[in-house]
């Protein structure tokens, strides 16, 4: 029975994984390695990789620090009540229970011209929806969990006995954090990481309703691969497709090759 579970999981994962990708890569080179090329160097492709590049950094390096802090916050706070905790936790998962669209509506209503926030921010020159900083607000919202529930169940494996040591024996928050802390979640650390680059890329919904879709001012590269095959320009659209891809797969197997190098399980 167990080889028929096995062959069934191989099976569903060349259908819908392997299958697709060489039918994205034989599409990008249809044409040659010209064609692929042209679709790439496009001015809109070019500026909507390099936006794309910018919204992954801005966001990765935004949730890195505020996941880890919330990750510490919601282990270590031990004054909380559980029903705050509770609380915390269901705002964390929201992103998973909301559709990204969802999100990125939500974030037009608070935060775009016609709102009262919107209508401020837009006052003193500084627009945040179909502009870079709703992207990046859209791209947060649904990353947010990934970097938290990658470092939580870390610090409560361990515990927290060496750090109360360490503060026992006069190490300030940020020593203890540093010399204690980190060393135990740095791979849980760079494994979110990875998670939120390889999400931040292949983000759409979200960012679609949030930014606009603007051409050379606020498209994605996932945008931008809609509206080729929106104009029937598959080749383009599959060229772009796959630089995405192999950029998520490269970083997935990156990491898993430097934790068996680490010795890390």
């Amino acid at each position: 029975m167990k080889k028929y579970w096995i062959t069934l999981t191989y099976i569903v994962f060349i259908v819908l994984i392997i299958i697709p990708l060489l039918k994205i890569g034989s599409g990008a080179f249809s044409e040659g390695f010209s064609g692929w090329k042209d679709a790439l160097i496009r001015p809109e492709a070019i500026h909507a990789l390099m936006v794309t590049g910018l919204v992954v950094v801005v966001v990765t390096c935004i949730n890195t620090l505020f996941g880890v802090m919330m990750a510490i916050y919601l282990v270590r706070s031990h004054w909380l009540s559980n029903k705050i905790k509770g609380f915390l936790n269901s705002i964390v998962d929201l992103p998973y229970a909301v559709s990204p669209v969802i999100g990125g509506l939500m974030i037009v209503l608070l935060l775009g011209p016609e709102s009262i926030m919107g209508g401020f921010f837009e006052n003193i020159g500084f627009r945040v929806v179909y502009a870079f900083p709703g992207m990046v607000i859209a791209t947060l919202f649904v990353t947010f969990p990934l970097m938290v529930r990658e470092v939580m169940p870390v610090l409560q494996e361990i515990g927290a006995q060496q750090e109360e040591a360490a503060s026992t024996l006069g190490a300030y928050g940020w020593t203890t954090f540093w010399k204690v802390t980190w060393p135990s979640i740095q791979w849980a650390v760079l494994y979110g990481v990875v998670l939120t680059v390889a999400r931040s890329l292949g983000e759409f919904g979200a960012v679609l309703v949030v930014s606009g879709n603007i051409m050379n001012k606020t498209q994605t590269a996932t945008t931008l691969v809609y509206q080729d095959v929106e104009n029937f320009n598959v080749i383009a659209a599959n060229s772009v497709a796959l630089v995405l891809a192999a950029i998520s797969i490269g970083l997935l197997l990156m990491m898993e090759w430097t934790k068996r190098r680490k010795g890390v399980s």
